[in-house]
């Protein structure tokens, strides 16, 4: 017997091609498109931010008045529909002075000083927003189920367990809530509670107050009815004091309710058959391209010609991605006979030493600050292997487009790295890539070894490198198993129903 549709709404911050920072965008931009696919009735929320205007089909107001309580006043905006470029409805939270600004979050100087009350009005907001929705005769639409995404919607759980409880249009939805990086967690002093809305027994270790301050992605831990995370071995390590951010005990308190599932990537916009970015296509049974590929990244770069290892980065520049340890094995990896290319930009002074790596290492290492699609899309798929030594990592999406383009990951073995990269075995010729262990220069170098050992012999190589396009971290199968989370927390609900 078939299971009934769902009427699903996911919540998210950010969401491409409307706006992005990192990997959330992505992903709720391919997550609900692809359970969309399965076909249930999905659609997605976010704040109508400057510029969404470019990437929107049909794109009108629907509920012109949205009033939102923000403790002992009212802040008013509207709700605009259009269609994704898949042609997936979505839904934009309109409020200029919230919104329509330059960054999503902030500037270089900072995060923006009224971040708490932009995003309580996104939560509250958007509950306002879906009750006159459902009311409305021309849309009569309403969810079963809000999948909300990180601390930005953190409160939309705790709204609905709490202020909305008895409402009879919201009270009986169900709520699934992803954490996609536990660092950044929402946390805002006292002073702002009362313009939650939310009652001061809500204050306590119990419920959302963490160490005297306002702590959204708590409150979505502690409300939801089911919690996922991106990837099955992040589910366990956010239970430990080492990567719970100090929430390693609710975390474990909720770990029945808490859920790794690996993120996917869009296997037709990442597809080295048909990229238009690179300089030739291929394919596992034609790998010919490959080295043209490689042939002009290292023209593009002013690499030294010789048979190296090409080590390719694309990342933000962060102390999370373990930069500290490149720039140390630096030196050691070049006189292993490889070379190094990354396109990135982030913190000033990572921005700076690398920058000087490159000018002190002139064809052997190249450096671009910022970010290009079609750039980091000829690394995917020029380089020999794609680094990524993080000292933590929710998930990572380069490591899966790195398999798909041929180019065998070396990653430490922490996260959602430790769950998609297999260490090649040359005996058996298993695997998929070269992980590393330890947070250390020596073991990042042995791996490194490890894999210009294996790049020396062509028969090797080329099995490693259709292993690593015989992968398939697709969306279709995480969206399967979203949806079946999805029941269970209608389940737990509504167990009546």
């Amino acid at each position: 017997m078939p299971q009934p549709r769902l009427r699903v709404l996911f919540m998210a911050s950010e969401v491409a091609p409307f706006a992005k920072t990192g990997g959330l965008a992505q992903v709720a931009s391919a997550l609900p498109r692809a359970v969309a696919a399965l076909g249930h009735d999905v659609r997605v929320l976010m704040p109508k931010y400057r510029g969404v205007e470019a990437h929107c089909r049909d794109l009108r107001v629907v509920i012109p008045q949205v009033r939102v309580p923000l403790g002992d006043r009212t802040a008013e905006g509207a709700l605009w529909e259009g269609r994704n470029p898949a042609g997936l409805p979505i839904y934009f939270l309109a409020h200029d002075h919230y919104y329509d600004r330059d960054g999503l979050y902030g500037t270089n100087d900072g995060d923006y000083w009224d971040n708490c009350e932009r995003f309580i009005f996104f939560c509250r907001g958007a509950l306002e927003a879906l009750d006159a929705l459902g009311r409305d005769p021309a849309s009569a639409w309403r969810p079963q189920l809000i999948h909300a995404n990180d601390w930005q919607t953190g409160l939309v759980p705790v709204y609905l367990r709490t202020v909305y409880r008895d409402h009879p249009g919201l009270g009986r939805l169900a709520t699934l809530f992803t954490i996609h990086n536990l660092a950044y967690q929402g946390v805002f002093w006292h002073y702002d509670m009362p313009m939650t809305g939310l009652g001061w027994d809500l204050f306590t270790p119990a419920g959302i107050e963490f160490y005297g301050k306002i702590n959204f992605l708590k409150g979505g831990l502690v409300f939801a009815d089911l919690l996922t995370t991106v990837s099955r071995t992040y589910a366990h390590e956010i239970r430990t004091a080492a990567f719970g951010g100090g929430l390693e005990g609710v975390l474990e308190e909720r770990s029945q309710d808490l859920h790794g599932v690996v993120n996917g990537i869009d296997d037709e916009v990442w597809n080295p058959e048909t990229d238009a970015a690179i300089a030739t296509r291929y394919s596992a049974a034609g790998l010919e391209g490959k080295a043209v590929c490689r042939e002009a990244l290292r023209q593009e770069f002013g690499l030294d010609n010789g048979p190296g290892l090409v080590i390719g980065m694309v990342t933000r520049l962060a102390d999370q991605k373990g930069l500290d340890l490149v720039l140390e094995a630096l030196p050691e990896m070049l006189a292993a006979g490889s070379a190094f290319v990354l396109l990135g930009s982030g913190a000033p002074h990572l921005e700076e030493a690398f920058t000087q790596a490159a000018a002190e290492h002139p064809g052997r290492v190249a450096v671009r600050i910022g970010f290009s699609d079609d750039l980091a899309r000829r690394i995917y798929g020029g380089a020999d292997c794609f680094l990524m030594p993080s000292r933590y990592e929710p998930c990572g999406l380069g490591q899966l487009i790195a398999l798909r383009y041929g180019t065998p990951p070396i990653v430490r073995r922490t996260g959602g790295l430790a769950d998609t990269v297999r260490p090649f075995d040359a005996t058996l010729r298993t695997g998929t890539g070269f992980p590393f262990d330890g947070f250390s220069v020596e073991e990042l170098l042995d791996a490194v070894r490890r894999a210009v050992a294996v790049h020396r012999d062509q028969a090797l190589w080329s099995a490693l490198v259709r292993n690593a396009m015989g992968e398939d971290f697709s969306w279709d199968a995480s969206a399967r198993e979203y949806v079946m989370l999805y029941r269970r927390a209608l389940r737990a609900r509504n167990p009546r129903a």
